[in-house]
């Protein structure tokens, strides 16, 4: 690249929830997509042209003939989509996981879409199989295309329920699979193998697979072959990335599950990978599983991720030197970072996200000018239609805001700001109904079942006035705190303290997702009691 220059890119590239990578590049530019779970719409996409700079791309499962994950449980949903460009489209192939921890078996069906253009129009999803998850497709440059996916073995336990990776050709124009099926990849002694991907290099065809688990024991295993079905030797370095054995001296962990392309220029390949950050002196990572970088140098047609310091090694690096243009900024943005004050006259921003199914019905941008108006709809506890916009946390440290209008007159309505997990695990602050204090202000919390059912806690609650309620969340680590204000200008600290750690995997046991926060309007009478809310601050403070 004539008059560039290196910028320093710090990982994660893309901060909080953003599981999976799956990255590919196309027309001169970078895109990654990361699993969505039960947040719709599903699938999240990410692009560059230089891996400095990324915007968010609307998510491309956005109506109910793509994607319906109606009753599904948290942790659900969208799994591990895989992004790839041939033939002139981008081919999505994703998994919409319906049960995966009832009983034995994981009920799992993959499905493809295509479209001409990352923004649509993405065509009817076509079903592929359902023999397990993280499924992706493959096209060599003979024109053939081949899908794999790992396996799942429900008679077996553990690891062994992960039996390997297997493939069969796709025949785009009758969209039906092949009959023969070939198991290309048991894995390795790490065990858990998932997550794979095949590329080719050299005359080479390379599987990458995730390995050992999506936590401190992750890993990101690499084999090799003359032939497209294998057999597949491993990598005399195995893993290729990997946090585990250094957790004691790096900043970021979890490294595994991931993906790479080849830069815009041929020069370079670069790898994204999921990874975590726990909160200091924790394990806990609130921020939940994240996309970082690196750069593949190849010795001996064997990748091996690139060190800052030149060395080849497989520790996740803190940053990666990537070259730019010269009239570049070289300031490192991504989606959600910084101060964003969202507003609704244009509809509902790209980096909110509902549950499960669309919200239209449940919503308007247009009845009050410049206001979004929610309508009531099932409690927070609810696999079905709630009624919630939120955005990730992206930051350890923020200042979320809103301003709501909003006029019970019955108990059973309540509305506000919300900063979850999941159903089982959540902090909500509200505008609600007392018998006899009328308007009220008040706080609950959910959270996870010690035994039965998770834990609904009732706050303090404070008698408002007629008129629209200022709501603030303050987050610094470890520690979060609610605030209020009917002038919006004087705001009233309450307690009691959120603890973020809560809204972490690791501490809610059995989840891949990560904290939200957002607005929320409950009515379990009708299903119809609106509330309005004019904007929602987010504040990011990490990189200030």
């Amino acid at each position: 690249m004539a008059n560039e220059k290196i910028v320093r890119v710090k990982n994660p590239i893309l901060t909080g929830f953003h599981a999976d990578p799956s990255i590919c590049m196309a027309n001169g530019e970078y895109y990654i997509a990361n699993s969505t779970f039960e947040w719709y719409p599903g699938v999240e996409i990410s692009r560059s042209k230089d891996l400095v700079h990324w915007t968010s791309v609307p998510s491309p499962l956005s109506e109910k003939r793509l994607l319906d994950m109606n009753g599904e449980k948290f942790s659900c949903g969208i799994w591990a989509p895989c992004l790839s460009y041939s033939d002139g489209l981008f081919w999505l192939i994703y998994t919409n996981v319906r049960n995966w921890n009832a009983g034995p078996h994981k009920d799992c069906p993959n499905y493809l879409t295509t479209a001409p253009s990352i923004e649509g129009p993405w065509s009817d999803p076509v079903f592929l199989n359902a023999s397990g998850f993280d499924a992706s497709m493959f096209h060599d440059d003979d024109g053939r295309h081949w899908y794999i996916n790992m396996e799942w073995n429900y008679r077996e336990t553990g690891y062994r329920q992960f039996s390997g990776i297997v493939m069969r050709e796709y025949d785009p124009k009758t969209k039906t699979l092949g009959a023969e099926r070939h198991k290309i990849f048991k894995g390795t002694d790490i065990g858990g193998v998932e997550g794979p991907h095949l590329y080719k290099r050299n005359g080479w065809y390379y599987i990458a697979a995730a390995e050992g688990g999506t936590d401190y024991l992750h890993a990101l295993t690499v084999g090799r072959s003359r032939s497209v079905t294998g057999p597949y030797e491993v990598h005399p370095n195995n893993p290729l990335i990997s946090g585990w054995g250094h957790d004691d001296h790096i900043s970021i962990h979890k490294a595994g599950h991931g993906s790479w392309c080849p830069s815009i220029d041929g020069k370079r390949t670069y790898l994204v990978y999921l990874c975590g950050r726990p909160l200091p002196g924790t394990t806990d990572c609130v921020l939940g599983r994240e996309t970082a970088l690196a750069e593949i140098e190849w010795k001996d047609d064997w990748p091996y991720v690139k060190e800052p310091d030149g060395t080849l090694d497989n520790v996740p690096p803190d940053y990666v030197d990537v070259p730019v243009s010269a009239d570049n900024d070289g300031v490192q943005s991504a989606p959600g970072w910084g101060k964003n004050h969202y507003t609704f006259d244009k509809g509902i921003p790209v980096d909110f996200k509902t549950l499960r199914t669309p919200a239209e019905g449940r919503y308007s941008t247009t009845e009050r000018k410049g206001w979004l108006r929610m309508y009531g709809a099932q409690s927070p506890w609810s696999f079905y239609e709630q009624s919630i916009f939120c955005r990730r946390q992206t930051d350890f440290k923020f200042v979320a805001e809103t301003k709501i209008d909003f006029e019970p007159d019955y108990f059973q309505q309540y509305a506000g700001m919300v900063y979850r997990y999941d159903e089982e695990t959540q902090y909500l602050l509200s505008v609600g109904y007392s018998e006899t204090r009328g308007k009220i202000l008040q706080v609950n919390t959910i959270m996870p079942p010690q035994t039965g059912l998770a834990s609904w806690q009732q706050g303090m609650e404070i008698e408002l006035k007629k008129g629209p309620v200022w709501m603030r969340l303050e987050v610094d680590h470890k520690i979060g705190w609610f605030s209020w204000s009917q002038d919006g200008k004087v705001f009233h600290k309450i307690r009691p303290i959120c603890e973020p750690a809560k809204l972490s995997d690791e501490y809610c046991g059995m989840g891949f997702t990560g904290a939200f926060v957002g607005m929320f309007c409950v009515d379990t009478e009708f299903y119809k009691k609106a509330a309005d809310f004019e904007y929602f601050d987010y504040h990011g403070l990490d990189r200030e």
